[in-house]
C-alpha cells in the first residue's frame, strides 16, 4: 500500500513548484485538479502568523462567515431555555436543552460540532470546560457563540461560518469549502477567511502579520500562495 500511496502523491505533486508563491486563483486551480479521492475532499487553508499566542495580547481568534458556505454538515447544540430554546429549534439546531443537556455532555456524549449558549446559561455551561474546552467547543462571545441572537448564531453555523484560533506555533487553519465547489467560489471563501484573520490582528503583533499562506485538499499536496493575492483584493 505504501508504494501505491507514494506513486499517487508523487503524481499529484507533478507540476507544482515547491518554492513558488502562486496567485490564489492559480493555487486553487492546481489543488482542485489534483483532488482525485473517491470522496468530496475538503479544501483547506493554513496561515503562518507573526504572533506568539503564549502572550495574551497576541492571541488570534474569531469567526468568518464564508460567502459560499463550507460544504460541511454542521451539527449544532444550543444551551437555552424557554423562548430562546424554541428559537433555536426553529432555526434548525440539532440539540437544544439546559440541565438535561448538561448531564449528557458531562457524561462524555458529544454529538455536535458547534456549541451555542445564551449568556444566562454560561454559569452552567462553564462547568463543562474540561469536556468542551479541549475539543474547541466551549461557547465564547468573541466568536458569537455566547449570544441572545440564537437564530443568527444557529443559521450562521449551519450556513458555513467557521471559527478560527491560532495554535501554539502561530498557525491558523480551516476548511473553506469542497473540491466540488467552483474555483471562483473557493477563491471568494479563501479571501473572506484571510480578511477575517487580518481583521483579527492582535494589538501585540509586531512585524509582518501574515507571513505564509498555503492551500491543500484533504488527500492532496499543499501549494504555497502569495499572501498579497488573498489580502485586500
Amino acid at each position: 500500500m505504501a508504494v501505491k500511496e507514494g506513486k499517487r502523491i508523487r503524481a499529484a505533486r507533478e507540476g507544482i513548484e515547491v518554492t513558488k508563491l502562486y496567485p490564489i486563483q492559480d493555487a486553487v486551480k492546481l489543488i482542485r485538479e489534483r483532488a482525485k479521492a473517491k470522496f468530496d475532499e475538503t479544501i483547506e487553508i493554513s496561515m503562518n502568523l507573526g504572533v506568539d499566542p503564549r502572550h495574551a495580547d497576541q492571541m488570534v481568534r474569531g469567526v468568518c462567515n464564508l460567502p459560499n458556505g463550507s460544504g460541511r454538515t454542521v451539527r449544532v447544540a444550543v444551551f437555552a431555555r424557554g423562548a430562546k430554546a424554541d428559537e433555536a429549534k426553529a432555526a434548525g439546531a440539532d440539540i437544544v436543552g439546559a440541565e438535561e443537556l448538561f448531564e449528557v455532555v458531562n457524561g462524555g456524549t458529544i454529538e455536535f460540532d458547534r456549541c451555542i449558549a445564551t449568556p444566562d446559561m454560561m454559569p452552567l455551561v462553564g462547568r463543562l470546560g474540561k469536556v468542551l474546552g479541549p475539543r474547541g467547543l466551549m461557547p465564547n462571545p468573541k466568536v458569537g457563540t455566547v449570544t441572545m441572537d440564537v437564530k443568527g448564531a444557529v443559521e450562521g453555523a449551519k450556513g458555513g461560518s467557521v471559527e478560527f484560533r491560532v495554535e501554539k506555533a502561530g498557525i491558523v487553519h480551516a476548511g473553506i469549502g469542497k473540491a466540488s465547489f467552483d474555483e471562483g467560489k473557493l477563491v471568494e471563501n479563501i479571501k473572506a477567511f484571510a480578511d477575517a484573520v487580518s481583521r483579527a490582528k492582535p494589538s501585540g503583533a509586531k512585524g509582518t502579520y501574515i507571513q505564509r499562506v498555503a492551500v491543500s485538499s484533504t488527500m492532496g499536496p499543499g501549494v504555497k500562495v502569495d499572501p498579497a493575492s488573498v489580502i485586500g483584493g
